[in-house]
């Protein structure tokens, strides 16, 4: 009797024992009902990437989805600034073909980023320039595009135009109404040489405030021997006036400015008030163009940004003596040989810096075929107040090559180690 009662106990024991443990279990997870299919429930569907075996990599910079590609993002990504085209214009007429060439390769031995050329030039020159341009080396031609256009002036008498001073030199005037598509660019006479990278002259446009829209080397440094000081007849801008061989123009804000003139109460633009202030003023003006861009800016003188004298380099800093500070503290930066100094035997530095350009072989150490016959040549100019101070037109071109040569040998360098 005592023994069955025992075994009742314990059963009955047991029996709460197992009671408790399904009413816990039922609690934690209750079971599916018997109709519910054997797949994961919606919500846990969608978490169901999280647990495949290959995750998508996440951009550490971005959030979860930062490295999936948007519509349309290859086409419309930013291009990278080193990447991004320098606008260099030029107007060749006449026998300006080779000056045109020269001043175009200096462009293209000293210049890191890649440049488009706007060659403006008569009928009879394009088929020159596409001959000669063709015959660079490929490691050079690679650096640069070109396109030449056809001498055209959109308002006025385009033979009038044509004929103001220099051949074709008006054309500069236009630059803003032709390249529509062009929101800065550099111009420059046939004859100018670059003695260092165009990049440096171009940073020049992110100083522009908000009202400038060009910018200009002084005519002269000391206003009592400068040609307008002593000679014009006519408004010109500051105390000197500005000298046009070189020239930055952001185009997108001359086409958009309104300018104050001598005419009319109201403003113009750039196009309406070209040809009337040619009317006005064409029987006082002796340097053409650049007496007409003198005026504008001389109504408007808060347009116009005024770089150093280095930057536009003439015989006048010279040839009475040196006058361009800049010059002796940096070196030259763009030379300008205008009045035929280049073939002629006046300013024979000058001359010197252009032929041993003219000769160089694009291929061949920049400093055994350019900088040293540079070096001897100046040693025959000593007899000029030019060729006394070498050292001006030496010191930035040096620089240049140096940086020039650093940069092959990083390059070529860092191939190898890839290898």
């Amino acid at each position: 009797m005592r023994l069955s009662c025992k075994v009742a106990a314990a059963l009955l024991c047991l029996g709460s024992l197992l009671l408790l443990y399904l009413l816990a279990g039922s609690a934690a997870a209750p079971p599916r009902p018997p109709s519910a299919p054997a797949r994961p429930a919606a919500p846990l569907a969608r978490r169901q990437p999280r647990l495949s075996r290959s995750p998508p990599r996440r951009n550490p910079a971005g959030g979860k989805f930062a490295n999936a590609r948007k519509p349309g993002e290859q086409k419309h990504s930013k291009e990278p600034s080193s990447l991004q085209c320098m606008h260099l214009a030029v107007v060749a007429c006449g026998d300006r073909l080779e000056e045109t060439l020269i001043m175009l390769k200096s462009a293209v031995l000293f210049s890191n980023r890649r440049l488009c050329f706007h060659i403006f030039a008569e009928d009879s020159l394009k088929p020159e320039f596409e001959k000669k341009l063709k015959e660079w080396p490929s490691s050079y031609t690679k650096k640069f595009e070109y396109n030449i256009y056809p001498i055209t002036f959109s308002v006025g008498n385009a033979q009038e135009w044509k004929k103001l001073f220099k051949p074709c030199a008006a054309q500069r005037l236009f630059l803003p109404v032709i390249l529509k598509d062009v929101d800065s660019l550099l111009y420059v006479d046939t004859d100018v040489l670059f003695l260092r990278p165009i990049d440096d002259i171009w940073h020049i446009l992110k100083e522009f405030n908000s009202t400038q829209l060009a910018a200009m080397a002084p005519e002269h440094e000391i206003p009592k021997i400068g040609w307008y000081s002593r000679f014009a007849r006519h408004p010109y801008y500051g105390t000197t006036g500005v000298n046009s061989g070189v020239m930055l123009m952001n185009l997108t804000r001359i086409r958009n400015t309104q300018f104050k003139n001598s005419m009319i109460p109201s403003g113009l633009t750039w196009e309406e008030m070209l040809y009337p202030l040619y009317q006005k003023y064409k029987n006082y003006i002796t340097w053409g163009d650049q007496d007409l861009l003198n005026i504008i800016f001389y109504f408007n003188p808060e347009c116009l940004y005024v770089f150093p004298c280095q930057w536009n380099y003439r015989p006048d800093h010279c040839m009475y003596g040196s006058n361009c500070k800049g010059a002796e503290e940096e070196g030259v930066s763009i030379l300008h040989g205008n009045r035929g100094v280049y073939h002629d035997d006046k300013q024979p530095t000058f001359k010197a810096l252009y032929e041993v350009i003219r000769d160089f072989p694009f291929e061949d150490n920049l400093f055994q075929s350019l900088y040293y016959p540079l070096q001897s040549k100046f040693l025959d100019t000593v007899h000029t107040l030019c060729g006394r101070i070498p050292q001006v037109f030496l010191k930035q071109i040096e620089k240049t090559m140096k940086k020039v040569y650093e940069n092959r040998v990083i390059v070529y360098l860092g191939a190898n180690h890839r290898y």
